[in-house]
């Protein structure tokens, strides 16, 4: 028996439709959305510059000839309008005085950092070096009879 051809195994052709044509409305619910936000963000900042240009003194007419009967002597020239950057206002805390740490405990703290500093391996003659100054420094404040106040 021979298959017939409506059962053929040849998988369905793709269809000859580009995907542009495919996903018309997309693409022009894109485009319209697209056109949509520029004509905001462009109206949006022209206000913005309209709304800065028309601040300040600007009075009309009527109102300068008002403004010149009660005050002679006042400028009729407009003053242009600067905006200054918003300073955020920080409540700031009050510092908090710590308690000076008692000369045993901090003998005890340079004995432990000694203690630290001696097991550290050092990599190269100059680390070393450094190390060793450190340790003599802190085996000055050990053996003193005071310790400096910071």
């Amino acid at each position: 028996m021979e298959p017939s051809p409506s059962h053929s195994a040849t998988p369905p052709l793709p269809s000859k439709e580009s995907l542009i044509k495919r996903y018309k409305p997309i693409w022009r619910l894109l485009l319209i959305f697209n056109l949509a936000l520029g004509g905001y963000m462009f109206a949006k900042s022209r206000k913005k510059n309209m709304t800065m240009e028309d601040r300040g003194d600007a009075k009309t007419g009527l109102e300068e000839s008002k403004a010149a009967v009660k005050y002679p002597f006042a400028p009729t020239a407009t003053i242009p309008f600067v905006e200054e950057p918003l300073i955020p206002i920080v409540a700031t805390k009050p510092v908090k005085v710590q308690e000076p740490i008692p000369e045993d405990q901090q003998r005890e703290l340079f004995k432990w950092i000694l203690e630290e500093k001696r097991k550290i391996k050092p990599k190269n003659p100059e680390e070393k070096k450094r190390i060793d100054e450190e340790k003599a420094i802190l085996k000055q404040f050990i053996r003193a009879k005071s310790i400096p106040k910071l």
